[in-house]
This record gives C-alpha cells, structure tokens and sequence, in this order.
C-alpha cells in the first residue's frame, strides 16, 4: 500500500484549489525545461494534493507552446499517483450541451507541433494507449461530478487539434459525422500519452464551453459566449476536484489496470547501447524500471 497524491492539471478558467491546508506554490526543475508554472501542494481533507496551471497563471502559453514533458516530469518528481487533466473543450454532439462535463475515455490525436514521448534514440520504448484513460480513476471524477450536481456524461471521444485556431465548418463536420468523435480541444494530448510513459494514472475531464461549428443553431465559435460559460464552469470544475480525496482516500493500491506498470515490457534497446545522456534524464519517469 502506498500513499495518493492527486495532482490536478487545470486548464482555461481553473488557476487554483480552493481550501488547501498548508498551500505552497513550489518551483520544480525538470531535464525537459521549466513546467507552465510553479506547482500548488498542500492537503485536502488529509490527501495530498499538487495543482499545476497548464497555460501558466495569466493564460500565458498556447495549446502548442505548453511544456507537456516538463509539466508531466515535474508532477511525478512530486510524488504525483494519479493525475486529473481538467479542460475546456467543444461539442459536437446535442446532448453534450455547454456548461456539461464529459469524462473522456478516448482520444483521436491530430496534433503535429509537440513532444510526444519522453523516449528516443538511445532508450527506445513502447507503450499501449488502447485505453489513454484510468478507468478506476475516471469512475471517481465521474461521481464526484455527479456528487457536485454536474451534468456528466461517463465516455466520450475527445478529438485533440493543434489549435490554436478553432475548426473550419468542414473540419468539424468530418470530426463528427466520419470520425465519431464526442468533443473537441487543444490540450490532452500528448499529455495522456506521457502520463502513461510515466506511469501515472491519468483522467480527463472535459468541461464543455461550445458545440465548435458544426451547429446550425448556433454557427461560429463566440469567444466572448465561451468565456461566459468558462466561469460557470470553473466553479462546478473546482466543485469536482474537493469531492476526490474523499473518493480516492489517502491509502493507495496498485492500480488494478496496471498504469503504475506500463514500462515493465516497454523499453526495447539493449542495456549496453542507451544512451546514459538519455537516461538521465528518464530519472524521474521512468527510474523504476532503469534502476
């Protein structure tokens, strides 16, 4: 048994937890650059809890700009076991209504500008994502939203653009109507997929702002319509975070989907040819399995 630590990463409209004893804003250094901000620690309700700003206090980096390795490196230094992703995110389904709650358990990444593993040449490995998201801890932020009086739909496919302009019609359209997909952002990935490298168990939640442009009721994207909702949703977002300690308790067993696990066939390159440059750097990610 070992012990929680709930790192939440909080998107467009969430700088903060509210009613954490003993808050400290806390700079961490990682071999992958300075994460978006400095880290809040502290306790609630007697678990250990560390919050991360992704776009920087004053929303001061871009969908692409974000340091997902760093942020992710600068969690798991921390001592971080599971990590809440939480994000603004568009519709493209009618019941999936601005102000809802969706928790993600699918991901179409179609982004091109990031990082998107902590591995490389000298240290090669391979990790599953069939299934991005923790179920054991998608379940608690699925009733812990429920528990707030969120409207929360348990499941969904979150398509992942470059940004940072929104959709065309036609993009859209095709994500909705050929791809399946349920909601659309700019944010969790690669960060799913580095929070497996880490073997972090890892939740998204997506916190619906707008139905993008598909919508013919409702056409463009109105940033001024977004912010709005934004704030509504920010509240109901930290309503959901201080219902997860009570949830997720303070003592920790593996997970029983094996995220804290993921590394154990994953690295491929011999022993005698990684690089050491490289493996340095893995310390923090994936020292468990590099000794």
């Amino acid at each position: 048994m070992s012990t929680t630590k709930i790192g939440v990463i909080g998107g467009s409209g969430i700088y903060e937890i509210d009613g954490l004893d003993s808050p400290t804003w806390t700079r961490v250094e990682t071999p992958w650059g300075d994460p978006s901000d400095a880290i809040l620690t502290g306790k609630l309700d007697g678990v250990e809890m560390a919050f991360l700003p992704r776009h920087g206090r004053g929303h001061v980096h871009s969908p692409t700009t974000v340091p997902y390795r760093a942020n992710i490196d600068a969690l798991k230094r921390l001592g971080v076991t599971d990590v809440i992703s939480v994000s603004a995110c568009g519709s493209f389904r009618e019941n999936m209504a601005p102000g809802d709650f969706v928790i993600v358990d699918q991901f179409i990444d179609r982004t091109f500008a990031r990082e998107k593993s902590f591995f490389g040449t000298g240290c090669v490995a391979h990790v599953s994502v069939a299934h991005p998201t923790c179920p054991r801890l998608s379940d608690a932020c699925f009733r812990a939203a429920t528990d707030a009086g969120v409207t929360v739909h348990n499941g969904g496919t979150y398509l992942a653009m470059e940004g940072p302009q929104f959709s065309s019609l036609a993009e859209s359209k095709m994500y909705r109507e050929s791809w399946g997909a349920d909601v659309i952002g700019m944010t969790n990935m690669p960060e799913a997929k580095l929070a497996r490298e880490a073997e972090l168990c890892y939740a998204s939640v997506a916190m619906i702002t707008d139905y993008d442009s598909w919508h013919p009721d409702h056409g463009d994207v109105d940033v001024t319509e977004i912010i709005k909702t934004l704030t509504g949703n920010a509240d109901k977002g930290r309503a959901l975070v201080a219902r997860l300690p009570a949830l997720l308790g303070a003592d920790r067993a593996p997970c029983p989907h094996g995220c804290d696990r993921a590394l154990d066939f994953a690295i491929l390159t011999a022993p005698e040819k990684r690089d050491p440059g490289l493996l340095a750097k893995l310390d923090a990610v994936a020292g468990r399995v590099l000794g």
